[in-house]
Formats: C-alpha cells, sequence, structure tokens
C-alpha cells in the first residue's frame, strides 16, 4: 500500500538519519496540512532534466536526503552498466549547491564510482566538456539555471556529455524508486574517500583546456575595438567569461560590480533569467552609463546568455530569437568568407525556436534539423553527426531562451562559447559602422518583418500541475482552432502526429506534451509545459508587430478563460 503524505511526514520527522533541528522543523508544521500535502504527496520528478524544485525538507523539496537518494539510484545503474564507472561533478552560486555537490560525490565513491569534481563553481558547459575530456560514465551538475533563489537543481549528464536521453533517465528513474531514502543510501567519510582516490579535485589544466576550446570558437580576427559591459548574474560566469574574453583580445570588459561575485540569494537580481528585462537593469545602467557598445548577460550556471546593443545612447534588449538569427547570419557570412564552411552545413534549433532561421538557411543551403525543447536534443543531433563521421557538418545549434553552441567538444548550451561569438559579431560590425541592431533590421528588411514572444504563465503547486494539465487538454480542443479561424494543421507531439485537413503524418520526433498550431499565414503558436518550472509557456511565430500582439492577446485570453 502507498504511503500517504502524513505517513512520509510522520517518518522524516521521527528518524534519526535527521538532525533533532531538521526534526523539529518539520514538527513545527504538524498542523499545516496544506504544507504537508505539498511537500510530501509525491517524490520530487526525475526526469532528462534531473531534478528541480524549490528547496526544503520533504520527499518534494531539493534536499540533501533527496539528492542521496537519487545518487544512490545513479550508482546503482552505472554499475549495471559499466565495468568500471565514474561521474564528473560541477555546481553553480545557488545555496547548497557545493553542499549538495559533495553529497552526490559521498554517496557515489561510497558505492566504489570515481569521482571527479570541481573544487570551484563552474558553468555547466564545464562539466559537459568534462565529462567528455575525462571520458567519464556520466555527469552531474547541481544548478536550478536561472530559477528565482529558492530553488535548486541536479541535472545528470550521459557519458557523451548531453543531458541524460529518455531511455537512460527511465531507467536511472526505476533505480530511483527502489531506494529508500533512508535506509539504503551508502555514505562515507569525504576525506578517507578523497585518500582512496575515489574522489578526485578537477585540475587546473582541464579548466584552462576548457577556455582553449572555448577560445577555439573565435571566428574572426579583426581588431578588437568593442567595448563591453558584461554581468554573471551572481553566478559561475566570472572567472570563465572574462578570461575568454581577455584570451581573445577584447581588452574592455566592463563588470557590474553588485553582480560579479557568487550570491545564492541574487539580492539584485531575484529572478537571475538573462531573458528578463529586471534582470538586467544593473547591466544596462553599466551599457550605458559606461558608454560600452553591448551588454552581455550570463545566468547563475551560465549556459544561457543575454544581450542588450547600445543603440545611440538608448539600450535595446534582443530576444533569445534575435540573437540566434543574427548569430547564425554571421557565422555562415564569416565562415564563408574565410572559405572553411564544410560542405552541406548543419544548423539545429527547436521547434518553439523562430522559424525565420529556416527561411534565411533555405537560401544559403544549409540543412536545418528541428528538435524538440531542450538543448539535450540539439546536442543529441551532434552525437548522431558524429556516429555518422560528420560532425564538421554542425556549425551552429540554438534555442530561443537564449542559448547557443558552436563548440563540437561540449554538448549543452554554452554562454562562454556565445560570449566570443557575440563579442566577435559585434566587434565585426562596428568595424563596418553599424550596431547588431542596424543589422537585424536589414535582416527583417530583406527576408520579412517576422517577430516572435514567448508567454509565460505560472501555476505554482499541486493545483498549479492540475491547471496546466486542464489547460493543454483546452488547447487539444476545437474552441482554440475557431478563435483563430485560419489553422492550415495541427502539430501535436504528445500523439506524434501532424493533423493536417484530410490526412495525419508523423513528426518523427519522441512524444512531448506539445501542440503547436501552424496557420495559413505562415504564422505558428506553440504550447507547452516547462519542464522546469510551474510554468505554461506560448511560443508565438507572427508576420509584423500587429499581428504578435493580435496572437498573444488571442492566446492570453483563452489561458485566462479556461
Amino acid at each position: 500500500m502507498a504511503k500517504t503524505a502524513e505517513d512520509k511526514f510522520i517518518e522524516w520527522s521521527t528518524s534519526k538519519a535527521l538532525s533533532l533541528e531538521e526534526r523539529n522543523e518539520l514538527k513545527g508544521l504538524a498542523l499545516d496540512k496544506k504544507e504537508i500535502l505539498e511537500r510530501f504527496s509525491q517524490d520530487l520528478e526525475f526526469g532528462t532534466g534531473g531534478l528541480r524544485g524549490v528547496m526544503g525538507l520533504g520527499t518534494n523539496r531539493m534536499n540533501k536526503y533527496v539528492i542521496r537518494r537519487a545518487t544512490q539510484g545513479l550508482a546503482r545503474y552505472l554499475h549495471a552498466q559499466y565495468k568500471h564507472p565514474s561521474v564528473a561533478i560541477a555546481y553553480d552560486s545557488r545555496n547548497n549547491s557545493r553542499d549538495f555537490a559533495l553529497e552526490a560525490a559521498i554517496v557515489l565513491a561510497s558505492n566504489k564510482i570515481t569521482v571527479h569534481i570541481y573544487k570551484e563553481l563552474m558553468p555547466t558547459p564545464a562539466l559537459s566538456f568534462a565529462v567528455r575530456y575525462l571520458k567519464c560514465s556520466a555527469g552531474i551538475v547541481v544548478t536550478a539555471s536561472h530559477n528565482p533563489k529558492q530553488y535548486n537543481g541536479y541535472k545528470v549528464y550521459g557519458s557523451d556529455g548531453c543531458q541524460m536521453t529518455i531511455d537512460a533517465a527511465n531507467a536511472v528513474y526505476e533505480q530511483i524508486e527502489k531506494v529508500d531514502i533512508f535506509k539504503d543510501v551508502k555514505l562515507g567519510d569525504f576525506d578517507k574517500l578523497s585518500a582512496k582516490k575515489l574522489i578526485n579535485f578537477i585540475s587546473e589544466d582541464l579548466i584552462q583546456d576548457y577556455f582553449k576550446s572555448c577560445l577555439g570558437q573565435s571566428i574572426d580576427d579583426k581588431e578588437r575595438i568593442l567595448n563591453i559591459a558584461y554581468t554573471p548574474l551572481n553566478g559561475a560566469g566570472y572567472r570563465s567569461v572574462t578570461s575568454v574574453l581577455s584570451m581573445d583580445g577584447f581588452k574592455h570588459i566592463d563588470i557590474v560590480e553588485e553582480q560579479r561575485y557568487p550570491d545564492g540569494n541574487f539580492t539584485t537580481c531575484p529572478y537571475p533569467n538573462p531573458e528578463m528585462p529586471a534582470a538586467l537593469e544593473l547591466g544596462i545602467k553599466k551599457l550605458i552609463d559606461g558608454k560600452n557598445d553591448i551588454l552581455i548577460a550570463t545566468d547563475p550556471d551560465s549556459d544561457r546568455v543575454g544581450v542588450v546593443v547600445n543603440q545611440k545612447g538608448k539600450p535595446v534588449i534582443l530576444t533569445g530569437n534575435e540573437v540566434g538569427i543574427l548569430l547564425f547570419n554571421f557565422i555562415y557570412q564569416v565562415r564563408k568568407e574565410h572559405n572553411n564552411l564544410p560542405e552541406s552545413p548543419v544548423v539545429v534549433k527547436t521547434i518553439v525556436s523562430s522559424d525565420l532561421v529556416n527561411i534565411i538557411a533555405k537560401e544559403y543551403g544549409v540543412v536545418v534539423k528541428e528538435v524538440l525543447t531542450g538543448f539535450k536534443f540539439i546536442g543529441e543531433q551532434m552525437l548522431f553527426l558524429e556516429q555518422k563521421g560528420e560532425v564538421d557538418r554542425y556549425i551552429f545549434g540554438f534555442e530561443e531562451s537564449c542559448g547557443y553552441l558552436t563548440n563540437k567538444n561540449v554538448r549543452d548550451k554554452d554562454a562562454v562559447n556565445a560570449a566570443i561569438l557575440v563579442a566577435e559579431m559585434a566587434n565585426y560590425y562596428k568595424h563596418l559602422g553599424i550596431s547588431l541592431y542596424d543589422k537585424l533590421q536589414e535582416i527583417y528588411k530583406k527576408y520579412g518583418d517576422y517577430k516572435t514572444a514567448t508567454l509565460s504563465f505560472e501555476f505554482q503547486g499541486l493545483e498549479g500541475k492540475e491547471k496546466i494539465k486542464g489547460l493543454m487538454k483546452a488547447f487539444r480542443g476545437e474552441e482554440i482552432k475557431k478563435l483563430l479561424g485560419n489553422v492550415d494543421h495541427v502539430g501535436d507531439y504528445l500523439e506524434g502526429q501532424i493533423h493536417f485537413k484530410d490526412h495525419s503524418e508523423p513528426t518523427g520526433l519522441p512524444k512531448s506534451d506539445v501542440v503547436k498550431f501552424f496557420l495559413s499565414t505562415s504564422e505558428t503558436i506553440t504550447i507547452r509545459p516547462s519542464g522546469t518550472e510551474p510554468k505554461l509557456k506560448a511560443y508565438i511565430f507572427a508576420n509584423g508587430e500587429k499581428s504578435l500582439e493580435s496572437l498573444k492577446k488571442l492566446v492570453s485570453e483563452f489561458i485566462e478563460k479556461n
């Protein structure tokens, strides 16, 4: 018989595995039935993105006991797959990230799995690099990426440096389910495990090799005349981004002092996401007051990058799609200029990212591979090319949520890699007397005034999960089609089918809870629940500002009504 939330609450609040302080903290919740339900009605879900949730005690919270249990399950999975498994571990600036990383290291080493862990906080892509460089069986990053301060997470990577596949994540989850959170976890002494070489700190040489690998993404050698403002948003990017930009010859890097150093409370940017204008306020001030050309902002684990242009004294925030369009165009044009384009080049993008890339790629003769949301699917396409001996065909991958990659030694979005590309691109156009914003207008003028918007609707707690399920059901109904009026065909990626008026075709992608409306005007609306946050997201691709605003209003009102 399955344990109830009350059963699990009692088990935790009386367990000697918890400290007296922790047990007393839980006992203080004894009369709060709703909080007990939120914390104990289910286990924090483990999927292809690993674990992510609010920090606190309970099975549905991020804490060392949940981390230990997940790691014990991972250890059992790895022993079933490898004779002598090893794991690389990294962590970001969030509260408890280092402690959670050390807990994972101890559990793995106590299971006789060799651990390589960074001594200092490092970007998520540096973990992907380390997994490949050290030929590890798996990797772990303790991070909640761009979420608010109360969150943390635990992302698991495969031996290829990509986030774990659906099948592998399911296999790990099966093992986790068999682990009793207090009785079955193997634990040991950190120092003794280190003495046995079961826990090893990653060397400075490897960190420098990661920097050199990022530097290898340089594609233009024009004199560095660009003035850069930079903020790591109190995360892991400061050392890596400034080091690599300096190595690439950029001399003027103006740091936002309030956000230079790690701060897990993110006191200057409560929502440390470079997609959010509020997170960029201090950076924009540094951009304009310092008379810099661009602002580069990286999120806490430095896999996302935001860009703001100083357009004649006024800040212009570029969307993730706009940066992706600019970078794709720049990479293709400059590599063509330098005569180092591969035959039949490939760009990989997610289905929710701007379709303007498809239009430009058609003219350039570049193959576009579209994948589900999540950079792991972009990394997977790189792996497929690598397996065929064609990885050099890959020239760029991006997703609209500020994620970009050209480095074939990394298999996740990389803000350090992207910082070099963005800086070189802005520097290149500055030599031509134009800004990134000016170049973007040239592209729109040539290919069409295609605009994009991402709408996020937050629904917290267990009630929020049910609300999101209900909304996805509504978006699969007939009412939304009638409201849109000009739907040509609909992709239901949970069914794995694209439904036309007289027939259906397979999507060719793994099944995922996504609905995409293809309008007869070549515009699209894509709806999906976030995989990492309690949100429903809508991605709109429209021809012109007027149409964009109209579709945004329609979607928002439909969600409000349902």
